[in-house]
């Protein structure tokens, strides 16, 4: 059985620093392309960042690129985001995804508020 296991949301002020974790079981983790994606209420999934290895590059999302950054380590078959200068729109679920040409599995998310 196949789980994504998101953690380390919360709140924390505007400028403040969160990182998430994503623990993978019951797949070849190496074989995944592993995203992050968010959901700000009322609003569209959006794509964060991904990451094809640990030896790859990862790609963002405009809107963090600069203030966020992805790692996977692929020895404990999980992904991180952290996450610096947080902004209020950052506020949103984020979910953890893994995907191969066949199968795509996601997290239940975690929260992230940004609030003064």
């Amino acid at each position: 059985q196949v789980q994504l296991v998101e953690s380390g949301g919360g709140l924390v002020q505007p400028g403040g620093s969160l990182r998430l974790s994503c623990k993978a079981s019951g797949l070849f983790f190496t074989r995944y392309l592993m995203k992050w994606y968010r959901q700000a209420t009322g609003k569209e999934l959006e794509l964060v960042a991904s990451a094809f290895s640990s030896s790859t590059v990862s790609s963002y999302a405009h809107s963090v690129k600069g203030r966020f950054v992805m790692d996977r380590d692929d020895a404990e078959s999980t992904v991180y985001l952290q996450m610096e200068s947080l902004k209020p729109e950052d506020t949103a679920e984020y979910y953890c995804n893994a995907q191969d040409r066949i199968n795509d599995y996601w997290g239940q998310g975690t929260q992230v508020t940004v609030t003064s």
